[in-house]
């Protein structure tokens, strides 16, 4: 028998993902507005508490902060998430991965995470532009040949095959932000200076022209876990962007119907009420 405040409360969790989660947004159907009349999620918790309740839930859940990343961050890239999702850009649901530029790029900081399961699907290094900075990122672009690396929330889209072998494509969704991705080039692409024998000589991974490089070893099955229109969060405590985002300056209220996700499964229930620290089950081997 499952524990029933833990069913109960793995069902309130997971409703966000059930295609009859109903999201009513402050928003223009058509395109994202600098409206900086409208304080965001961030600094004003009564404006979704069900949002901020599921995502501390998710947080939790997952251990995420057991992998470095803050819950301020998760938070903004969950919004984000559901803003995108609200516009039906989001293709595939499931998957939201986050670049976290505010760790140094010694550590493991692009989340690539399933939201419906309560997974984190892999967790690995990540590279930055090299005019961005050293083993930290401080400064950022949307500029062609800058060199640097954007921030913002953008889409996944189609993938090729390149100088950089198996790669993928982005476009960005925050007019001055990052929509100028596609024409800089800026894709995921494999690297054999990210990774933790880069991070053991010389204390931090290789910088890239600008892309989010991750190790040339498991490029392939990164891009096809995100490839296809899924969300992709590219984080930092920059002052300017926190100011100027469309979507984090974006207020809107969070109404989900109580209904469990056809995707929880019986078995993911007990994982969930086996485990003690109330972390749910990851995959070990997608971890690295």
């Amino acid at each position: 028998m499952y524990n029933k405040k833990v069913i109960n409360k793995c069902l309130l969790i997971f409703t966000f993902a059930s295609a009859a989660v109903s999201v009513s947004a402050k928003t223009d159907p058509k395109s994202f507005t600098d409206d900086k009349n409208f304080p965001s999620l961030l600094t004003s918790s009564a404006q979704s508490p069900a949002l901020l309740r599921m995502a501390d839930s998710l947080y939790n859940l997952i251990g995420l902060s057991s992998y470095g990343l803050e819950k301020r961050v998760f938070y903004a890239a969950l919004k984000g998430y559901y803003i995108l999702d609200t516009k039906g850009l989001l293709r595939k649901k499931n998957v939201l991965t986050i670049c976290d530029y505010s760790q140094s790029s010694s550590n493991k900081r692009l989340y690539v995470i399933d939201v419906v399961a309560g997974r984190l699907l892999f967790n690995t290094y990540v590279s930055h532009g090299k005019n961005s900075g050293g083993a930290y990122a401080t400064s950022f672009s949307n500029m062609v040949q800058s060199n640097k690396s954007s921030l913002g929330f953008m889409l996944t889209a189609e993938t090729y095959s390149g100088k950089a072998g198996y790669s993928m494509r982005f476009d960005g969704m925050e007019v001055g932000v990052n929509d100028k991705v596609r024409a800089r080039d800026i894709v995921l692409h494999g690297s054999n200076f990210v990774n933790a024998r880069m991070v053991s000589e010389r204390g931090a991974v290789g910088n890239s022209l600008g892309c989010p490089a991750v190790p040339n070893e498991k490029r392939k099955q990164i891009i096809d876990a995100i490839k296809g229109g899924t969300c992709f969060y590219v984080n930092h405590p920059d002052s300017w962007y926190a100011r100027t985002s469309p979507i984090l300056n974006t207020r809107f209220d969070l109404v989900p119907a109580l209904v469990p996700s056809p995707n929880l499964q019986a078995s993911t229930l007990s994982e969930l009420s086996e485990n003690n620290s109330g972390k749910a089950t990851t995959n070990a081997a997608s971890l690295y």
